[in-house]
């Protein structure tokens, strides 16, 4: 977190919350539906479904709940703010994505295009890429090697004799059967071998809980298959949930509820599960699914992408609402526009706020872990 002020904003989701249960009574109330609850610009990115189709969708739900989309916009919008900072853009660019951001998130609302009809040249470079990619690519990133075992080492650490225990009870329940033998190359009825398995130290997103990364084989002879399970414990959400909202009690239920309602590519390959009596969600990961890595943009581009990406979120949340709910929040988020800027005085305000907090939190953070980078 302390390498940029971008990557801060994208690690201090709870930052974020703060600022809002302080700050963000004047925001407008859209309809109660599954959101984000942590929707910056790189938990958004091309995903495969079981069919390997690829569409650029919201990766990460572990804030997941059902809300207030209106926080999905903000947070997206503070994300990319920040980026254009880091790009060293002008002020006015910022301004003008903030408008694109509006602009892209109510046509999506409303609009029958696919998400992928105006992709910008970043995102299309992006989606390309993740379609030529396979198993072998996705072995060395992740394990480094392509051989059936996961080095022991820095990202992984070894297991307990219970964890172990308990990943091989997971692996062989019928949920993880479905999961794997999903894809169109692998038949239903494919034997299920438990290779190797490790604690995974992943970021932030590991520190103090349960992560695992599980190594399968899949059939027999040369329909043999490996492939990378991802094990997550599920936390309660940071992100504040809609009075009355009915959600699963269930972590790892939650997160897996909102993923298919957010994104289906991602959601049809997630189910929920336990690991020694804590709440966990299971994955397949796929060669094609990609995180969202901006490089520096020009002033077109930034303005192309903020606008696409607000689309992918809106189209999100959007289908989960009938079509006049659509409009009446469409028409909601046109208030309060100025002569000055074509977008809600609320959401500049908002995001100048949150960038002002964010950038002397971020300074403060490093000067408390300037050893630790050093």
């Amino acid at each position: 977190m302390a390498k940029s002020a971008q990557s801060y904003v994208r690690g201090s989701t709870v930052k974020f919350y703060e600022w809002l249960e302080r700050e963000g009574a004047g925001l407008p109330e859209g309809p109660p539906i599954w959101i984000c609850g942590d929707c910056h610009y790189g938990n958004l990115g091309p995903v495969a479904n079981s069919r390997d189709d690829v569409a650029v969708q919201i990766r990460d739900l572990d804030q997941a709940v059902v809300g207030n989309p209106v926080h999905d916009v903000v947070r997206l919008a503070l994300s990319l703010a920040s980026a254009a900072r880091g790009f060293d853009l002008p002020g006015a660019t910022t301004a003008s994505m903030v408008e694109r951001i509006v602009d892209g998130y109510q046509a999506a609302l409303t609009a029958d295009r696919r998400p992928d009809d105006d992709q910008p040249p970043t995102i299309e470079g992006l989606v390309r890429a993740s379609r030529r990619r396979n198993w072998e690519i996705l072995a060395r990133e992740r394990i480094k090697d392509v051989s059936p075992e996961i080095p022991l080492g820095k990202h992984f650490w070894p297991l307990l004799a219970d964890e172990r225990r308990a990943l091989a009870e997971l692996v062989s329940s019928d949920p993880v059967r479905d999961l794997v033998t999903q894809l169109q190359s692998r038949p239903t009825d494919a034997g299920i071998e438990l290779l190797d398995a490790a604690y995974w130290v992943k970021g932030c997103s590991s520190l103090g809980r349960l992560r695992y990364a599980v190594l399968l084989a899949v059939g027999e002879g040369k329909r043999r298959e490996l492939c990378l399970i991802d094990i997550k414990e599920a936390m309660r959400a940071a992100a504040p949930r809609a009075v009355d909202a009915h959600m699963p009690k269930d972590n790892g239920e939650r997160v897996v509820q909102a993923a298919r309602a957010l994104s289906p590519y991602l959601g049809e390959r997630m189910r929920p599960s336990a690991v020694l009596g804590t709440s966990v969600f299971v994955r397949e990961l796929r060669p094609q699914d990609l995180k969202l890595e901006l490089g520096h943009l020009d002033v077109d581009e930034a303005l192309c992408v903020a606008r696409f990406l607000a689309g992918v979120v809106g189209r999100a949340h959007a289908r989960q609402m009938e079509l006049e709910d659509r409009r009446r929040w469409a028409a909601e988020l046109s208030r309060n526009t100025s002569k000055s800027l074509d977008a809600p005085s609320w959401l500049w305000r908002s995001v100048v706020e949150l960038l002002a907090q964010h950038e002397a939190a971020y300074l403060d953070h490093c000067r408390r872990y300037a050893n630790v980078v050093a």
